[in-house]
């Protein structure tokens, strides 16, 4: 997805204006806007991704306005299990089998469904990639390394984190970064 954003016109609720005059792409996610939605609720809204890594590479966000993974704490582990469940239903519409929604680093399978952390994301409100195999390169995967963690640490040091990593980390009281955490 590309960051850019588009001029300010009327901030309605929901939506974050930056001090220099722009509204936050994915607080306007609407077909009108050039968005290929696949699936909404009041909640939250899927779309395609504009530059997609992989054979299918949909984003997951939350309509109200969070800024990133780096925000989040104990209390949004039930949102961040509802865009789980969301992006799985994407993927089973789109009739993805299991075998290509996973992949092995290090004989650790990891669900390619994960966050950027910043100061590594292109747009600075939470989206959840979902994504299924294969990768259109071997540079576009590594955008999207999942980095295990070791001694006691659920990811290692890296810029993508996995949902459930992030969902363990934040179970247990601790903030996700880019360091292992």
């Amino acid at each position: 997805m590309s960051s850019e954003t588009t001029p300010q016109k009327d901030v309605t609720e929901g939506q974050l204006a930056s001090s220099q005059g722009h509204i936050c792409p994915f607080c306007t996610v609407a077909r009108e806007n050039g968005f290929n939605i696949v699936w909404e609720d009041n909640d939250f809204v899927a779309f395609e991704d504009r530059d997609p890594a992989a054979a299918h590479h949909l984003l997951v966000t939350p309509k109200r306005h969070l800024s990133s993974v780096k925000s989040l704490r104990r209390s949004d582990v039930d949102m961040l299990r509802k865009l789980e469940e969301i992006g799985h239903l994407v993927l089973d519409q789109r009739n993805v089998p299991t075998h290509l929604r996973r992949h092995v680093i290090f004989a650790y399978r990891c669900t390619p469904l994960g966050f950027h952390i910043p100061p590594f994301s292109s747009v600075n409100h939470l989206h959840l990639h979902v994504q299924a195999l294969p990768y259109k390169s071997v540079t576009r995967r590594m955008k999207y390394f999942i980095s295990n963690g070791c001694f006691g640490k659920e990811k290692g040091f890296g810029w993508f984190v996995e949902i459930e990593q992030s969902i363990r980390i934040l179970e247990k009281g601790c903030r996700i970064g880019v360091l292992p955490c």
